[in-house]
């Protein structure tokens, strides 16, 4: 019997300090869905521990991800999850100036400088690819491709005939928590009956699955043909849920903001926009809810020192078990 992580591992500066690196410094990292920025000059960006990036649309229709700091005194270039830009950005700090593909335009007031070629103070390029529309950057420049890493919810939303909406609304919360506690939440449909009341009564006798195929977990609950959580959940390592349900989708980031602090960040996605998210928008607001009252307790409970680790259910806890090993080989 597989026991659990230890205790320190969550909420730990040490731990906050090697994953960043380590998991989130050499992973795929989902930015937006390239629809919210459609523009030349629009852009999408994200802070996931601590790794500042954004992707621009350039003026030759081709999306390029950055990292968000200005090449003279690491000012930001763009603040918030989106917006655009009239033709360049330019640094909030001193108003450095650059082209949309990442090219220095200007220094502005800096002057002539003996040994200062522009050529040499570009934005800090990161990978970019697109699937089926959602936009992920990679930091590792030697790592495998996206394509890889997401080709067995491709086989799955292509059996199925599921595609993946339009972008219609963004939602963010704030949890008092590690991200690996919220991540092993996710995992797992073990906590259902105690802490989702009413989920469960949605699921009723449903056969409720889990398993691992490469980079992914997949959870289906096996005989629901109505309500709003009827569909499939797909679990892109190292924090992205992908929601398939019924009347649209919703991706999920897990987005670690600190030692114990975690941001979930909701991308809802609805070919009627807002208005057709009907009854999965309050579904998606009460689990939460819920989630973030049990995952908070946890995170209490993991830092007040009575508890070191305990076991998985080999029946149950699959997944958290094998998102546990990965996390365990980081820190060996």
């Amino acid at each position: 019997m597989q026991a659990t992580l230890p205790a320190r591992l969550y909420g730990s500066p040490d731990a906050w300090a090697r994953e960043r690196s380590d998991v989130f410094g050499r992973a795929w990292l989902f930015l937006g869905h390239e629809a919210e920025a459609a523009a030349p000059g629009d852009w999408i960006a994200a802070d996931i521990a601590g790794h500042r990036l954004f992707a621009v649309r350039g003026k030759d229709g081709a999306l390029r991800a950055f990292h968000n700091v200005c090449r003279h005194r690491a000012g930001p270039l763009v603040e918030g999850p989106r917006g655009h830009c009239e033709g360049e950005l330019t640094c909030a700090y001193h108003g450095w100036r650059y082209a949309l593909d990442g090219r220095l335009r200007a220094a502005t007031g800096f002057g002539a400088a003996e040994g200062f070629d522009p050529r040499d103070f570009g934005l800090l390029p990161v990978r970019l690819e697109i699937w089926r529309g959602l936009a992920f950057a990679c930091l590792d420049s030697d790592g495998p491709p996206l394509e890889q890493l997401v080709a067995p919810l491709e086989a799955l939303l292509s059996e199925r005939g599921l595609s993946i909406a339009a972008p219609a609304l963004r939602r963010s919360h704030d949890l008092a928590c590690d991200w690996k506690v919220y991540a092993e939440n996710y995992l797992e449909g073990y906590h259902i009956g105690a802490v989702h009341p009413v989920l469960s009564d949605e699921l009723g006798s449903a056969e409720y699955r889990v398993r691992v195929e490469g980079q992914l977990v997949v959870q289906e609950a096996v005989g629901v043909n109505d309500g709003p959580q009827a569909g499939v959940w797909g679990w892109l390592w190292p924090n992205l849920g992908i929601n398939v349900y019924r009347d649209g989708a919703m991706i999920e980031r897990m987005t670690p903001v600190g030692p114990g602090r975690t941001r979930l960040d909701y991308l809802f996605l609805n070919d009627g926009g807002e208005g057709a998210l009907g009854e999965a928008l309050d579904a998606s607001d009460r689990l939460t809810a819920e989630d973030a009252r049990i995952c908070e307790a946890v995170q209490a409970n993991l830092s007040a020192g009575a508890y070191d680790h305990g076991v998985l259910s080999p029946r149950h806890e699959m997944a958290v078990g094998w998102f546990q090993s990965r996390i365990a080989e980081i820190h060996a």
